[in-house]
């Protein structure tokens, strides 16, 4: 079934963090690990969320509400390295944090992970405070084009056994694979009864 994502929110301060009253599932991952590419190859859409080769372009959280779906993907700004200053840095940090401690509408979070790359530390410092807050945590490899299979495999298994058994998925914004994957994840964790999921 076709998706489409519309951009209705945009949240530069966490004093104006007013998340809206439906199910969520935030996008979170490293400067330029393909954040906007992975939203745009969801949405259908080239243009939807800016891309940039520059670590740091997303400042803000941007929600898209998905139809059908009536419930929002959020975009958070990248973490990592970011070509901004300390200050700007930290005040994405609080935006972050205020967005995942203070919403009860966040069933979920999509980390995106480099595949080429071996496990980054700020990669396992998110999925590590995720888990110790019982957040779910679905994990999507991104350019997986750029990886030999073999590579893929081996990255798969890695952060499997750091999830605690919970298989990432590949994914490509270049090829598309994993779109079709990454929808039914985000369903059956958007969908669940809030009351025993």
């Amino acid at each position: 079934m076709h998706k489409t994502l519309s951009i209705e929110l945009t949240v530069y301060q966490a004093s104006d963090m007013h998340p809206p009253e439906v199910p969520q599932m935030a996008v979170a991952g490293r400067s330029n690990v393909g954040k906007s590419s992975l939203l745009n190859r969801l949405a259908g859409r080239k243009q939807l969320a800016k891309t940039s080769s520059t670590p740091g372009k997303t400042q803000s959280i941007n929600f898209y509400k998905v139809e059908p779906g009536g419930y929002y993907l959020v975009d958070l700004p990248g973490y990592g390295y970011a070509k901004r200053s300390k200050t700007d840095r930290e005040k994405w940090a609080r935006l972050i944090q205020t967005y995942l401690t203070d919403n009860p509408w966040l069933r979920a979070v999509l980390v995106l992970i480099d595949c080429r790359l071996d496990p980054q530390a700020s990669d396992l410092e998110l999925t590590a405070y995720l888990k110790e807050r019982k957040i779910p945590v679905l994990a999507a490899l991104t350019k997986a084009d750029k990886c030999s299979k073999r590579e893929g495999q081996a990255r798969l298994s890695q952060w499997q056994d750091i999830l605690g058994g919970v298989p990432p998925l590949l994914f490509s914004a270049v090829t598309g694979q994993g779109v079709e994957a990454v929808w039914d994840q985000v369903d059956s964790l958007l969908w669940q009864d809030p009351e025993n999921g």
